[in-house]
């Protein structure tokens, strides 16, 4: 459900209204729930990661930052977090990625040794969203790409200047918290105002 005012969207909701659009009974879907191979069962990883995402971002509120879940586009896709704080403005797209290994290099993540475009879609994703803040915002909204890996064994980052930030989502906050300051407060505002506005994303 889309509200009136962004920041009343819960974490993960978009995918929920999926899992129960695919199963609306709930007997039925708990089962699907605990089904390796399917689609639910892939969708409820995809909320757990969201949630657990959240839970580490919401706790920037108190730092001068403002956040945002589960933004959705015209296409029915979604933003699945929206940071702005004084260290700037970041798309976060959690992945779980339970018990296994995540390893990013120049220009790829794989996961247990096997190929992701993760790297693509988030780059993909913020410039997308840095084209709209900055249309609404009438001034440059720089928009920088993170990935919150979700329950893995071991994430391994090999690149010292990475496009796309990726991170372990234990240490989410402090990683952007701990960032060199950017934005005046007056900036972090402006942005955040516009970007709570569902106008702001419909005709996307």
């Amino acid at each position: 459900m889309m509200h009136e005012d962004l920041a009343l969207n819960k974490p993960g909701a978009a995918v929920r209204q999926k899992i129960l659009e695919l199963e609306p009974n709930g007997l039925r879907r708990m089962v699907a729930r605990l089904s390796p191979k399917s689609e639910i069962r892939s969708w409820t990883d995809g909320l757990i990661g969201e949630r657990a995402t959240a839970r580490r971002l919401n706790k920037l509120r108190s730092r001068e930052w403002h956040v945002l879940h589960a933004i959705q586009w015209a296409s029915g896709t979604d933003v699945d977090h929206l940071a702005i704080g004084p260290a700037g403005v970041f798309t976060i797209n959690s992945k779980r990625h339970k018990g296994k290994t995540v390893w990013y290099g120049d220009h790829a993540i794989t996961v247990n040794r096997a190929p992701t475009r993760h790297i693509a879609i988030s780059q993909h994703e913020a410039q997308r969203v840095e084209k709209i803040l900055s249309r609404h915002c009438a001034v440059p909204v720089p928009v920088r790409p993170v990935i919150s890996v979700v329950d893995a064994a071991k994430v391994s980052v090999k690149n010292s200047a990475p496009p796309v930030l990726v991170v372990d989502v234990a240490n989410l906050d402090r990683l952007l918290s701990g960032m060199t300051p950017v934005l005046p407060p007056q900036t972090v505002a402006r942005i955040f105002e516009v970007a709570r506005q569902p106008d702001t994303w419909s005709s996307q």
